[in-house]
């Protein structure tokens, strides 16, 4: 069975944020995740990690202005000093909390920009990006995401972002493969689970039913068949439980329960 990750802006709402490391822990989880830590010191959240025995195995870098609807500033020339500031904020918390991997987001493409300006501003960010990392031992993750709920993001599509960690050729950069977006964007995701994992350029996982983005225990994909396909490819990393429950946390994890007795 997949090591899943509990992600905490997502999961267990029902806690302050500090207070959801410890309710992760009493589920049984053993590694968590969440979108950005920067509310709260490093040093807080290392606390709660230790106290629970946690691994933080995941956060993104911060995204520009999120309440103005920003999602990511990768790829937007003219905010590298912006975009460097902020990737030099998080490798410190990531150090701080031993997390190996930090997402870039890519950015929402302004109307009428010309689309080649904005990769090679996006690519030359995370070739800046890795060379930072790669000397503390991080992974610069970069995600797909659909276009349903990110209209407009510059990335959407798996066989591009392998595309973008070919050409750069870093050895830490790699792929955030979260199935819920694969699925909206292309579908055939078993094969492309057998397509990619295999190739060490997927750095982590993550999971939500398709399409209401609850449970992994309901929707168009049967996850009890992809978790198979995952151990059967014997892929080493963390699965990520980026949904939000339909009620509360502890009795929506019936599915993971149901995963650890069988």
């Amino acid at each position: 069975m997949p090591r899943f990750a509990a992600n905490l802006t997502m999961l267990y709402g029902e806690h302050a944020f500090l207070d959801r490391f410890a309710a992760a822990a009493a589920d049984g989880f053993e590694g968590v995740e969440c979108l950005f830590p920067y509310a709260h010191p490093a040093r807080e959240i290392a606390a709660r990690l230790a106290d629970a025995g946690l691994a933080q195995v995941l956060f993104n870098a911060p995204p520009g202005d999120w309440e103005a609807g920003e999602r990511g500033i990768a790829c937007l020339p003219g905010r590298e000093a912006q975009f460097r500031a902020g990737f030099l904020q998080a490798l410190e918390y990531a150090q701080a909390l031993r997390c190996p991997r930090v997402h870039v987001m890519a950015g929402l493409a302004p109307a009428q920009a010309e689309r080649a300006r904005l990769r090679a501003c996006y690519l030359a960010n995370l070739q800046w990006a890795a060379g930072q990392a790669a000397p503390a031992g991080v992974e610069v993750l970069i995600e797909p995401l659909n276009a349903r709920d990110f209209p407009g993001y510059l990335l959407g599509r798996q066989e591009d972002a392998h595309a973008i960690v070919q050409e750069l050729g870093a050895p830490n950069l790699k792929v955030q493969m979260d199935l819920y977006h694969c699925q909206i964007a292309e579908g055939d995701v078993s094969t492309r689970l057998r397509q990619y994992l295999p190739t060490g350029r997927v750095g982590h996982l993550q999971i939500a039913g398709v399409p209401g983005r609850h449970e992994p225990d309901e929707g168009e994909l049967d996850y009890r068949y992809l978790f198979a396909c995952i151990d059967t490819l014997c892929w080493p990393g963390w699965v990520g439980c980026e949904y939000r429950p339909r009620a509360a946390t502890r009795a929506g994890l019936a599915w993971r329960r149901a995963l650890t007795q069988a």
